[in-house]
């Protein structure tokens, strides 16, 4: 019976949940913390380190400004505006010749098929006729393959600036930016987002202005055959015309709803991936199938109102179209009964009643693409508009070389103006010293070394690095001084030569073997398939977490940089390992002012100073035999677990 219940409760987990008012509200709740916000994580950026978290986020939703988005979008065009007047050209000359050859129809059928003169048909007459048509017919064959063929290049030039615009701003964005938006979500936009930009400029575009002109036209030619039944079509083009208008009103609303949920999925997916160990780890894989299906449900209840406003559009109209015809018809043959209006004639109208139908039909249809892409551009200029990193001073110095001596004076900083992290720190580091920090998670030692490289600025007190308020540094020169070795690896796709020398790129190969000696990594590299030339994928995914870190140390090593940041970097290795490592290590902090934020506190036990922070304030502050003596907090962390929670 237990077992049976178990089971029934297995299936129950395995149900996707009923669409509802509490699904709505979580997928909206899903929606913000994965379309917007990065979910929170250890260190500056979560809950653990007092970070930004969620606070902010770029907006989304339908378009603010169409007309705005669409100029910015057709600016991406100047440059090359003499093929977008090929382009067009092409167009008219298509249009044109779609219209002759249809008129043509009049003077075949009038003069070589039923002349109104009741005299027998002309064969010979009517070749040359029908020859003439099938060229001017493949004129704008041609001219419609040149037109696609041209505005298929424009297109993709626009896209390529877009794109180059886009990862050029993205790399002058702050930190901040990145705590507080989701990965997935800002692929999304490089991706979808981009994608339906693109389709609007190389199809759209053409297809309104062919669309427009086709209109004019056949209204000229339609006034030119007959007056009585132009009226006709005239009359409907305002019904078809608000009929479009109220889907477009209701279409354009949900194409943004779906890029925002497309946006969505895409974070999620992003980190559960990346997070996948995690999510097996603690059991978490129905929790993960349960919100993805949330918000998958979303995205699909976006999609099917986006693409059924979007997609009825095309019947709505073409079931105008059909009545249109029909009133022309029935009018049409009775004037030529009672008007003497000539069967030629008729044809021709009836031929261009559809023609004038169509491209209406045509711009209808492409209303769909131009909320959809709309929607994607505002998300792409959201990004761009962001505000980047604030510019150094016009006066910025540029310390050459860095001593590395280091003092903070009555700093004060919040993540958020209304929450203080760090209240009143001053210390000082003189060069080649070593100052461990230590404390309870979220007492702000991440939180010191980022305002170190000016990832946030401070709101009052200073910190200087050799006599220099770092606030008048240029900070391409800071940040090449201090070296960081974060608890999270990250390595890219290259040798292992290669990531190593990302830590200064004119490294030499003899520096970059150096560099890995010191850090305890040659050995390792040297037992890879093809040493410092295997190629790394994935992270490193072929190497293990702790080697992962020893190229991350090595890395620093190459840097050669006066100042080194250590977060916490070897709390991924294992005590075995992290002995092996200590020689390297000291070498590394040797003659270079070094941070170090520790979990075990054997690890700091020879440091020049060390300071046990809590609550964002130095509650202790000297050697390790020193802190021991006072037996206070340090004393408690130190005698008692050995390692911080």
């Amino acid at each position: 019976m237990m077992r049976d219940m178990e089971n029934g409760k297995r299936e129950e987990n395995r149900k996707p949940e009923q669409p509802g008012k509490r699904q709505d509200s979580q997928a909206e709740r899903l929606k913000r913390r994965y379309g917007r916000a990065v979910p929170q994580r250890r260190g500056p950026m979560g809950p653990g380190g007092h970070g930004p978290g969620r606070q902010r986020a770029m907006a989304k939703g339908a378009p603010k400004n169409s007309r705005a988005t669409i100029k910015r979008l057709l600016s991406y065009l100047n440059e090359d505006k003499a093929k977008m007047g090929l382009a067009f050209f092409c167009v008219i000359i298509n249009t044109v010749a779609s219209l002759a050859g249809s008129y043509m129809l009049r003077p075949i059928i009038n003069r070589y098929i039923a002349p109104m003169d009741g005299t027998r048909g002309d064969a010979a007459g009517l070749a040359k006729a029908l020859l003439a048509m099938a060229l001017v017919y493949a004129a704008g064959v041609l001219a419609n393959y040149a037109q696609a063929k041209v505005m298929l290049t424009v297109a993709q030039n626009s896209l390529q600036k877009i794109r180059d615009d886009l990862f050029t701003k993205m790399q002058t964005l702050p930190v901040r930016f990145y705590d507080t938006n989701n990965n997935g979500d800002l692929m999304s936009r490089f991706t979808n987002d981009v994608d339906t930009v693109g389709q609007m400029l190389s199809n759209t575009l053409v297809q309104l202005f062919s669309g427009a002109l086709s209109i004019i036209g056949t209204l000229g030619l339609m006034l030119y055959t007959n007056v009585y039944l132009t009226a006709i079509t005239i009359i409907m083009v305002p019904v078809m015309m608000r009929a479009g208008g109220a889907v477009a009103r209701r279409s354009q609303k949900y194409f943004s709803a779906q890029q925002a949920s497309l946006g969505a999925v895409n974070g999620y997916v992003e980190e559960t991936v990346t997070g996948q160990k995690v999510v097996k780890v603690f059991c978490h894989e129905d929790t993960a199938k349960k919100e993805f299906r949330i918000l998958n449900q979303d995205l699909r209840d976006n999609q099917i109102k986006a693409q059924f406003f979007g997609g009825i559009m095309g019947p709505v109209m073409g079931n105008l179209s059909q009545i249109n015809y029909s009133l022309t018809a029935c009018i049409g043959g009775i004037l030529c009964i009672w008007k003497n209006f000539d069967v030629g004639g008729l044809t021709v109208f009836l031929n261009f009643s559809r023609h004038f139908s169509r491209p209406i039909n045509e711009i209808s249809m492409q209303v769909s693409n131009v909320f959809s892409a709309l929607a994607g551009a505002e998300r792409v200029f959201a990004v761009m508009d962001e505000e980047p990193e604030a510019p150094d001073d016009r006066d910025a110095s540029v310390l050459a070389p860095m001593k590395g001596h280091v003092i903070l004076e009555h700093v004060t900083f919040g993540y958020t103006p209304d929450k203080v992290i760090l209240k009143d720190i001053s210390l000082y580091a003189k060069p080649g010293q070593k100052i461990a920090f230590v404390g309870s998670t979220g007492a702000g030692k991440t939180t010191i070394t980022n305002l170190l490289n000016r990832f946030y600025d401070i709101q009052s007190g200073s910190i200087t690095i050799d006599g220099t308020d770092i606030r008048h540094l240029n900070r391409n020169n800071l940040r090449e001084n201090i070296a960081m070795v974060l608890q999270d690896t990250h390595l890219f796709t290259g040798t292992v030569r290669e990531n190593i020398r990302y830590g200064r790129l004119d490294a030499t190969d003899e520096e970059v073997v150096q560099a890995a000696k010191t850090a305890s990594a040659h050995s390792f590299i040297m037992r890879l398939p093809k040493g410092y030339d295997t190629l790394l994928e994935g992270d490193g995914a072929n190497l293990s977490q702790g080697q992962r870190q020893l190229l991350n140390i090595a890395r620093a090593a190459v840097s050669k940089a006066p100042v080194l940041v250590l977060d916490e970097a070897t709390s991924s290795v294992d005590t075995r390992t992290e002995k092996h490592i200590e020689h390297g290590m000291d070498r590394l902090m040797a003659n270079r002012t070094t941070f170090v934020i520790a979990h075990r506190l054997s690890t700091v036990r020879n440091a020049n100073a060390i300071m046990v922070l809590e609550h964002g304030e130095i509650m202790e502050r000297g050697s390790h035999e020193e802190l021991l003596d006072m037996k206070g907090r340090y004393y408690e962390l130190y005698t008692g677990v050995k390692e911080l929670d």
